[in-house]
């Protein structure tokens, strides 16, 4: 029997197991703990505390971009603009080194009487393959770092976040990896800086 194509069927088959892929697992454990704030000055004055507690394995949530959670989250370093510079000198070295095989090692053609390593006219080439690969770097590297794609994170587990993250809740999450972790001094920790609520993340 000859096959029929992609038939709407089939189409619906997938996305169900599309579906079914990016379902959050049952949980297993525990990821950590999170604290909803209702402003933010609280959410960057708990963080502060946080961090000049001990705690390092810690993240936090926000509807929107803020300079002051960053700071004191320090999460101010990011590996992109190496990644980034990393790409740009090896699309360089690619691109010219390219030309130097062909036209120097491998096809040496006497062209317009210009010599064999012609390195000016070797530099628009490898300039586009610099932005190129640094391109690429800028992109991949962010992916990467990020942990995309990802389907499912553990934080989506909590009702309140899932509904509020993105509007109007700041949120700070201390991570079950951390040294200083404790299920229940961790809790107890955290409800004295004032949240609406503490609550254990399933992993």
């Amino acid at each position: 029997m000859s096959d029929a194509g992609y038939t709407p069927s089939r189409l619906i088959h997938d996305l169900k197991e599309l579906g079914s892929w990016a379902r959050s697992p049952e949980p297993a454990g525990v990821y950590g703990l999170m604290a909803e704030f209702a402003n933010a000055d609280d959410v960057v004055n708990a963080a502060r505390q946080v961090r000049t507690a001990g705690y390092k394995k810690i993240d936090g949530y926000s509807p929107y971009p803020m300079e002051s959670l960053i700071h004191e989250l320090d999460q101010h370093h990011s590996w992109v603009p190496t990644i980034v510079l990393g790409g740009g000198i090896t699309g360089f070295l690619a691109g010219y080194g390219l030309q130097y095989w062909s036209s120097v090692l491998v096809y040496p053609m006497n062209i317009g009487g210009r010599p064999f390593h012609s390195w000016v006219s070797f530099i628009p080439p490898a300039f586009e393959t610099t932005i190129l690969f640094a391109s690429f770097g800028a992109v991949f590297g962010m992916l990467a770092l990020n942990g995309f794609p990802r389907p499912y994170h553990p934080v989506f587990n909590i009702e309140e976040f899932a509904k509020s993250a993105s509007n109007d809740k700041f949120y700070l999450v201390i991570e079950a990896t951390d040294p200083k972790f404790d299920a229940a001094k961790t809790a107890e920790f955290l409800k004295t800086l004032s949240p609406t609520f503490v609550k254990e993340i399933p992993a």
